[in-house]
């Protein structure tokens, strides 16, 4: 596929016969390698970029993502990772890692704003976290969204978490008085007991990638297992904000961060977040496109992008919205004779 530019703009699409205009979101690269190269020149080292949307989260293509710009670098004595994210899948968050322990000997991550779930998981696998004013891990412990889970009123599947369950339980021992009876017997009409299993399975699975993540940086064992025990089971929320004095209470090697990095990558977030707005097109009620971008990764000179292509349809019988001509994928843009221009990164 020929390179071509692309910014801020319309997109004209082909709907019913009829020519209608799609929002098309900018790709501000010229502005973001700017400040890559003065916060890389601030901190001495490197810096890699991870940034998600409100639309994107943690998943596997982002291990390939990652790697498509870790193999220019090659192997590194020390590496910055400035990470936003709301989270994703564990089992990605560890392949990352372990992508990023095998090419770089230390690893320091920055944290200005919310960095949850999977993202700390993501974060345990460095050497050292530093953690701005309005900088906040969270718990891990899983939630499942199972092909059995309960249907919500949108005719989707509900997630349900592990600590859910146990409070149900729990609150049916304590109340019980005596009489006794089965709390299971009542769980099943409302959450199948194969949902159960799998979100019991989930949350072992959880605490095993906590004590691997660490286990690349850190030799105690047991002071790994400390550590992934308090993250998966001793929140009563799974959005708890964890903040850099519980961050250093719970055992992390977690620092303030200086000002002046931490308005760096405030700078950042401001274009990231200027990328990353809904490019959502409604054309009438039932139908719409989207060409949000989700997912951004950049280093110095190089910088992917996952952006979605796809129309959204409403089925009313249904009660959902279906995905129908899904060309979303992986973008590459360059810098090339002062124009950025942008090619499809292909990631299987």
């Amino acid at each position: 596929m020929p390179a071509k530019q692309v910014s801020a703009g319309k997109k004209r699409l082909q709907r019913n016969g009829k020519s209608n205009t799609a929002t098309m979101p900018p790709v501000l690269m010229k502005k973001t390698q700017v400040v890559i190269k003065k916060l890389s020149a601030t901190l001495g080292e490197p810096v890699l970029t991870y940034w998600n949307s409100t639309k994107g989260s943690i998943c596997h293509n982002d291990v390939v993502g990652l790697y498509a710009l870790l193999r220019k670098s090659g192997k590194l004595e020390r590496l910055t990772v400035f990470i936003k994210s709301d989270g994703g899948s564990p089992q990605a968050a560890l392949r990352m890692v372990n992508l990023l322990r095998r090419n770089v000997k230390h690893l320091t991550v920055l944290a200005p704003l919310e960095c949850q779930s999977a993202a700390t998981m993501l974060a345990l696998g460095a050497d050292q976290i530093f953690m701005g004013p309005l900088a906040h891990l969270s718990a891990v412990d899983t939630s499942l969204t199972h092909d059995l889970s309960p249907i919500d009123r949108d005719n989707d599947r509900v997630s349900v978490s592990n600590d859910e369950l146990l409070r149900v339980i729990r609150l049916w021992t304590e109340h019980s008085k005596g009489v006794g009876g089965n709390p299971y017997e009542a769980l099943y009409p409302y959450v199948h007991p194969l949902a159960i299993g799998a979100v019991d399975r989930s949350s072992a699975l959880s605490t095993r990638i906590c004590e691997e993540i660490l286990s690349y940086h850190l030799e105690d064992r047991s002071k790994a297992s400390e550590i992934s025990g308090k993250l998966n089971s001793e929140y009563p929320s799974h959005s708890y904000p964890i903040t850099l004095r519980e961050a250093k209470r719970i055992g992390l090697n977690a620092h303030e961060m200086d000002d002046k990095v931490n308005a760096m990558l405030f700078e950042l977030n401001e274009i990231y977040s200027e990328m990353g707005q809904s490019a959502s097109t409604d054309f009438d009620e039932r139908n719409s496109h989207d060409n949000s971008i989700l997912n951004i990764m950049e280093t110095g000179g190089q910088l992917i992008y996952f952006q979605l292509d796809k129309d959204w349809h409403y089925r009313a019988e249904e009660r959902r919205w279906v995905a129908l001509n899904d060309k979303s994928s992986w973008r590459k843009a360059e810098i090339k004779s002062g124009k950025v221009e942008i090619s499809q990164l292909h990631v299987r």
